[in-house]
């Protein structure tokens, strides 16, 4: 057996452990950090002067100071130092301030909806091309001006 869970890299608590209260303190820490991830930021190279305890950023590329070599990971301040996480593919944040919803694809933090502004082509139900560009297929349908 392995001594971390495969997707969180939670600690395990060992058989011949002792003090496994620090093991299992230690998994609730990082579930704490990463799970319903939400942050204050995606864009920071460096922490904020005067952090919150539990405030959670996406460290931007190019990071200096105490967050300098973890770009792009999940910041975490736990009122006395800052905690790094690697996020995994997939793994989806929110980000406070500006309801942006973002996805990890492996390698950076993208956009996880896609522009839906002045898309050249509509398909509901149905493929549109380059002379349908709206395409409906529904037994019924009501456009309205």
């Amino acid at each position: 057996m392995t001594d971390t869970s495969p997707a969180l890299s939670l600690p395990y608590i060992q058989p011949s452990q002792s003090q496994k209260h620090v093991t299992h303190n230690e998994a609730m820490r990082i579930l704490d950090a990463v799970t319903q991830l939400s942050v204050q930021s995606s864009t920071l190279t460096q922490a904020p002067a005067v952090p919150v305890s539990g405030d959670r950023y996406l460290v931007g590329f190019g990071a200096t100071g105490d967050w300098a070599g973890q770009d792009r990971k999940i910041a975490v301040h736990d009122g006395t130092d800052w905690t790094f996480f690697q996020p995994g593919d997939g793994w989806r944040a929110d980000v406070i301030p500006t309801g942006a919803q973002l996805r990890y694809n492996g390698t950076s933090w993208v956009d996880a909806l896609p522009d839906l502004q002045n898309i050249p082509h509509v398909g509901i139900v149905a493929t549109a091309d380059a002379v349908n560009r709206l395409s409906v297929s529904s037994p019924a349908t009501l456009l309205n001006n």
